[in-house]
């Protein structure tokens, strides 16, 4: 087929891409040539590409049309591949942390980082709350003062769960739930508490875990019918190890996209995870149920893992904080190695403050790589309000930033106003370069390594067993070449130079969480799933710098469009910048908690 082959992009050299606000570089929006289709369509669809000659070529104009072959697999670039997004601790003073010793517990790290949260966790002190949800240090409150046991919080969670999964609702929180295992996890806290020897903060307060991730009693399904019979569940992962250590509950295996391959957390198999703040609309994906069930009210945090924007999309389009550490803080041990360079244990909360409570649970104060010259301090931010970090610049590309909906890009823009107004932080154009290649390129790269991870399971099962939309991804997945691969790599490397520039200017990147609020979920794509890369390159478009380069990243909630339906603000941080992050998160909650309203369906745990 090289006759029909595109002329690849030659990219200019680095140092001559002009990165300031008056750059030349023009601004390519998501060029995606793909209808939707679900139900019969996408079976049809899949006939055809299933089909040993024709597929391969129905493929090949796919990527051709999705400019993947112009700007990836025939690109002309200078820069050798980066394969992992391991950056060098650089040992910088930072300001308004607590950096903690090496060798400490988990529960002794969640003891520092609530240190840190002691005159801000009550929030109180902020007037006017029309709603917010409990937090970490509520439920430690309720136990500690004998109002409540864990016990007594299990029996309602369970009663909600159930309720949730009537026929009435079908919200599609959990893939697995066993109420014993939680049950015997509450009675055992609840003994410890009577005995005044809780753990720590975490003692009895629900933690739900994304089903990509190992937590035992449960198997593993990835959202898939057929995972956990070809890689049985041995162990907890090493986070949630982490999370019994200190005490948590842990509350079943929430659902996700089959795979982790998508964006509308809708799966066939185990029912589409749908939005607390409206029932008829998707809660996004990969880790829709881990944001669902945290902004329902049954899980103060939850994990989720975050391959591409799949912690961040879902917390934003459920109205919750997300929050994805740097590549390397937290192990990834026991996790689905379905994308290795990627894919990040990402946490969902109610509040900033939780996201860090837990951050301090399943993170390491020291990490294990090779590619480390120094072990990173773990370092919490001090979120003693009102003492911020002063002088904080963040960098912003307006034709990337308004690249959403005038809805989302109004309250973006209003948020962050009000941030700089309170705090009178800086704000710089900036240009970031290739924004749509840095997406294809991640694309390329996080569908090699699902598809290599995956490959030798998928010789045990029958492709029956496969979701439709999933059938349809693997293939393409497949399709990538080591050319591809290799390009896509050099796509990284070179993007971490631009980004090392504008970090030189800027402590933060702001954009838009996602592109689109949460879209209804149509009755035809319940058996089959969907297939809607329109809606999916919208949510996945300022996300992906996080994922491909290794960057902290954050989402919180600032308002909701004219439905109803939740925004949020994303700040992308600098390489072990993770404290710093928080803050920023925390100063743009303070400014907008007051009008966080309450999800339609929300069950009130504290209160009975």
């Amino acid at each position: 087929m090289d006759f029909l082959r595109a002329r690849g992009l030659r990219y200019k050299a680095i140092d001559e891409v002009d990165l300031g606000a008056s750059s030349d570089e023009v601004y390519l929006r998501a060029n995606v040539k793909a209808p939707r289709m679900a139900g019969a369509l996408v079976k049809v669809f899949v006939w055809f590409l299933e089909l040993p000659i024709f597929g391969r070529i129905l493929i090949y104009f796919l990527k051709r049309q999705n400019l993947i072959h112009k700007l990836v697999s025939f690109a002309e670039l200078q820069e050798s591949p980066l394969y992992v997004p391991m950056h060098p601790y650089d040992d910088a003073v930072e300001k308004e942390v607590k950096c903690v010793k090496s060798n400490l517990s988990p529960p002794e790290q969640v003891k520092q980082a609530m240190d840190c949260l002691q005159s801000s966790q009550n929030m109180k002190h902020i007037p006017d709350l029309s709603f917010r949800h409990w937090t970490i240090a509520d439920y430690s409150r309720a136990y500690l003062s004998g109002e409540l046991t864990p016990r007594m919080v299990a029996d309602r969670l369970i009663n909600a769960v159930r309720e949730s999964s009537s026929s009435e609702l079908q919200m599609g929180f959990y893939i697995n739930f066993d109420a014993e295992d939680i049950l015997r996890q509450a009675v055992k806290s609840t003994i410890r508490y009577e005995r005044g020897e809780p753990l720590s903060v975490l003692d009895g307060v629900p933690i739900a875990i994304k089903d990509e991730i190992d937590c035992l009693p449960y198997p593993t399904t990835g959202g898939t019918t057929w995972m956990h019979k070809v890689r049985p569940c041995k162990d907890d992962a090493c986070c949630v190890k982490r999370l019994r250590l200190c005490g948590a509950i842990l509350m079943g295996k929430t659902n996700m996209h089959e795979l982790g391959a998508g964006t509308s957390g809708i799966n066939p198999h185990y029912g589409s995870t749908r939005n607390p703040h409206d029932p008829q609309r998707v809660a996004g994906g990969s880790s829709s149920g881990s944001a669902a069930v945290v902004a329902a009210g049954l899980c103060p945090a939850a994990l989720g893992v975050d391959g591409g924007g799949s912690v961040r999309m879902p917390a934003a389009l459920c109205g919750v904080v997300g929050f994805k550490p740097s590549f390397g803080c937290v192990s990834h041990s026991g996790v689905l190695p379905l994308n290795w360079t990627v894919g990040m244990v990402g946490i969902l909360a109610g509040t900033v403050e939780d996201a860090l409570v837990v951050y301090a649970a399943i993170c390491e104060a020291s990490v294990s790589d090779q590619s480390t010259a120094k072990p990173p301090k773990l370092c919490f931010p001090l979120l003693k309000s009102p003492v911020l970090i002063s002088d904080i610049t963040l960098a912003k590309y307006g034709e990337w930033f308004n690249d959403c909906t005038e809805e989302i890009r109004v309250c973006c823009t209003q948020a962050l106003a009000k941030l700089q107004k309170k705090y009178s932080w800086k704000i710089i154009e900036v240009t970031v370069p290739e924004i749509e290649v840095i997406r294809l390129a991640h694309y390329v790269t996080i569908g090699s390594e699902c598809s290599t991870s995956i490959a030798c399971l998928l010789d045990k099962i029958n492709r029956e067993e496969l979701g439709w939309d999933a059938r349809v991804a693997l293939p393409v997945y497949g399709s990538f070449s080591s050319r591809e691969y290799l390009n896509a790599q050099r796509i990284r490397n070179r993007q971490l130079q631009f980004h090392k520039r504008i970090f030189s200017q800027a402590d933060v990147i702001v954009t838009p969480t996602t592109g689109v609020t949460a879209y209804e979920i149509k009755n035809d794509v319940l058996q089959t799933g969907e297939l809607d890369y329109v809606n999916g390159a919208a949510l996945v478009r300022f996300q992906i710098a996080g994922n491909f380069l290794g960057l902290p990243a954050v989402t919180v909630p600032v308002g909701y469009d004219k439905s109803g339906l939740p925004i949020g603000l994303q700040f992308i941080g600098k390489p072990w910048g993770d404290s710093m992050l928080i803050h920023i998160a925390y100063a743009m909650q303070e400014v907008c908690i007051s009008e966080y309203k309450k999800p339609e369906v929300y069950y009130d745990i504290l209160s009975g």
